[in-house]
C-alpha cells in the first residue's frame, strides 16, 4: 500500500458524493480510485464530475482491484452486512455509513469479519468529528457543567423519504435513517449505555403510502434511561419542509451545553415590514461539511498509523440495538428494556 491509500466509494448517492469529493481533493495520503453503483449512469456521472476513470456496477469487481485498499460503504442499509463482510475477506479497510446494519446479528458478523481479516472498521457517525461536538465532549470531561444528568438530541429533515425507506424491512424506519446520529450522540455525551426506552410516533406527512406501508412513521420521539441513571430524549422527523434542524442539549448539575445552529448564513435582513429574516439551515451537507472531511481524514490516518478507529463497530452496533428496541416500543406501545 505504501504511503497512499486507494479508496473506492460504494454508492454514488448524496452521501457517497460527499465522501468521494473529499477523497478526490482534500484528504492527505488518499487517492480516490473508483466509484461503484449498480446504476451505471449514476456511477459514470459521478466519475466524470470527479475526474476519475474507474467505474464498477458490481462491488465484487471493485474488491478484486489491487489498487483499492479501502472502501466507503454508502448503500441502503439492507446491503451493508453483505458488502462489509466481503470487503473484509478481500483485505479492504471499511468506513461504513450509518446505520451499520439491519440488526445486531448482522453487526456481529461485520465486526467479526473485520477482526479476523485484521482490517479497520469505522462507523460514519460524522457528528463526533464536528468541532463543536468535540469541544462539548472536552467541556464535559473537564467538569465545566458538573455531572451530566440529561442529554437531548433532535434531527428533523426537510425532504420526503426515498421510496425504499417506507419499507421498514429495508430501512428500519426514521429511527435508523434519521435518528441513528442522535442515538450515538446520547451514548457519547452520556458515557453510558441505554438500558430502557419508550418510543412513540406516527405518519403525519406521507398519507399516500399509509395503506401500503402501515408501519411507516415520519415523526418519532423517544425517551431513554441509561445504565448509570442519566436520562435522555430523541426527536426525529422527515419532510418537515422548513429546513434541516439538528440540535443537542446537555444538562449537567452545574450548567448546560447547547449545540447546533438553525441558520445557514449570518445575513439578517430587515425591511419596512418591521420583520427580521434569516436563511434557515438548508441541508446536513452544509451543516456537517467540515465534519465529513475530518471523519474521512481520520479514517485514512487510522489505517496508516495502525490504530483503532475513533468510532468503532461496537458504537455502530449499540445504535442498531437501540433502533431495534425503539421500533419494538413503537409497535407495542410499551417500555422496552435492553439486555446488557
Amino acid at each position: 500500500m505504501g504511503s497512499e491509500v486507494g479508496v473506492c466509494i460504494i454508492g454514488a448517492g448524496r452521501a457517497g458524493r460527499i465522501h468521494a469529493v473529499n477523497y478526490r481533493k482534500s484528504v492527505p495520503y488518499a487517492q480516490l480510485v473508483a466509484i461503484v453503483d449498480p446504476n451505471r449512469a449514476a456511477a459514470e456521472e459521478a466519475a466524470r464530475e470527479l475526474g476519475i476513470e474507474r467505474v464498477y456496477t458490481d462491488y465484487r469487481e471493485a474488491l478484486a482491484d489491487d489498487r483499492i485498499h479501502a472502501v466507503v460503504v454508502v448503500t441502503p442499509t439492507v446491503y451493508h452486512r453483505e458488502i462489509v463482510v466481503a470487503a473484509a475477506r478481500a483485505g479492504k479497510h471499511v468506513l461504513c455509513e450509518k446505520p451499520m446494519a439491519m440488526d445486531e446479528r448482522e453487526c456481529d458478523d461485520m465486526i467479526a469479519a473485520c477482526a479476523q481479516a485484521e482490517v479497520k472498521l469505522q462507523l460514519a457517525f460524522m457528528r463526533r468529528f464536528d468541532e463543536s461536538f468535540r469541544e462539548a465532549k472536552r467541556v464535559i470531561e473537564d467538569g465545566a457543567i458538573g455531572d451530566v444528568v440529561l442529554v437531548k438530541s433532535l434531527t428533523r429533515g426537510p425532504s420526503t423519504p426515498q421510496p425504499w425507506m417506507y419499507d421498514l424491512k429495508k430501512s428500519n424506519g426514521p429511527l435508523a435513517e434519521v435518528s441513528s446520529h442522535d442515538i450515538d450522540a446520547l451514548r457519547w455525551f452520556a458515557g453510558s449505555e441505554i438500558t430502557e426506552l419508550y418510543a412513540a410516533g406516527g405518519n403525519y406527512r406521507c398519507p399516500d403510502i399509509r395503506e401500503t406501508y402501515p408501519d411507516f412513521y415520519d415523526n418519532v420521539t423517544m425517551t431513554v434511561k441509561f445504565q448509570d441513571g442519566k436520562t435522555g430524549s430523541i426527536d426525529g422527523a422527515m419532510g418537515v419542509q422548513y429546513g434541516y434542524d439538528s440540535r443537542v442539549e446537555i444538562l449537567g448539575t452545574e450548567g448546560v451545553i447547547f449545540l447546533g445552529q438553525t441558520h445557514e448564513r449570518t445575513i439578517v435582513t430587515a425591511n419596512r415590514s418591521k420583520t427580521l429574516t434569516r436563511p434557515f439551515m438548508n441541508s446536513w451537507r452544509s451543516l456537517f461539511k467540515e465534519a465529513y472531511l475530518a471523519e474521512d481524514t481520520d479514517f485514512i490516518a487510522c489505517i496508516l498509523e495502525d490504530r483503532p478507529p475513533s468510532v468503532s463497530g461496537h458504537d455502530g452496533k449499540m445504535a442498531v440495538k437501540v433502533v431495534e428496541a425503539g421500533n419494538r416500543s413503537l409497535t407495542s406501545g410499551e417500555v422496552v428494556k435492553l439486555k446488557a
